[in-house]
């Protein structure tokens, strides 16, 4: 196979070329969309790594989602004003929204093993839900992105449907590894931290004080 050269140096100008080989600025809204599509498949990767070390079932599906970017990506890059028909044909996603299907069904396989929310959770709960949590977040900023750019709704809604995939999972994650959740309180409020169902029923109260000491002792914590 022959081998092609990383370097062009056709971007030392501050453009650089769309698939339907349209140059435009860097700055451009949709090279803001790519970027941030492509460091959200790379925090995925991140997440992807924690969750096969800690032997989760999430591998394949994030793995699954990598490849789902790309395809987005594509389509991203190829503004339907003024692409040629076969680059449009090229780079469809998700006209029907099976993709969206599958990640909502995923999320309800996942949330029907998960204890209720009554509060807000902080991301954390072991390096694979932090992953994930992060991983989330880069997903809200890409959705946003994307939304200033025309002819690309599929995107918008998968992304949309990926971050809750993402919140729902990183719960999962901390689950699989009987991480507790730490519980949402305000700044003058006390934090609590509670258990997942399956284990032994555990929380902790940690009251702030004046001296920025902290004092952690047992306490009962309905969330």
């Amino acid at each position: 196979m022959a081998r092609f050269c990383i370097y062009t140096r056709t971007g030392d100008d501050g453009s650089s070329s769309l698939y339907s080989g349209e140059r435009r600025s860097k700055q451009d809204p949709v090279f803001q969309a790519l970027g941030d599509l492509d460091e959200l498949n790379s925090t995925i990767g991140i997440a992807a790594e924690h969750c096969e070390a800690a032997g989760n079932a999430l591998v394949p599906a994030l793995r699954d989602i990598q490849c789902c970017l790309f395809d987005a990506g594509a389509l991203v890059a190829t503004p339907r004003s003024t692409a040629a028909e076969t680059k449009i044909a090229q780079t469809v996603f998700d006209e029907q929204g099976e993709k969206v299907k599958a990640l909502e069904q995923m999320i309800d396989a996942m949330d029907a093993n998960l204890p209720p929310l009554s509060n807000f959770i902080l991301p954390g709960g072991g390096h694979s839900s932090t992953a994930l949590h992060q991983a989330r977040a880069v997903c809200r900023r890409a959705e946003r992105a994307v939304c200033v750019l025309d002819d690309v709704e599929a995107v918008q809604v998968y992304l949309n449907r990926l971050s809750d995939f993402l919140f729902v999972a990183a719960r999962a994650a901390a689950q699989h590894e009987n991480q507790a959740e730490v519980a949402y309180q305000s700044h003058a409020g006390e934090w609590c931290i509670h258990s997942q169902p399956h284990t032994a029923l555990r929380t902790l109260a940690v009251q702030r004080k004046e001296s920025r000491q902290i004092l952690l002792h047992s306490r009962p914590c309905l969330l």
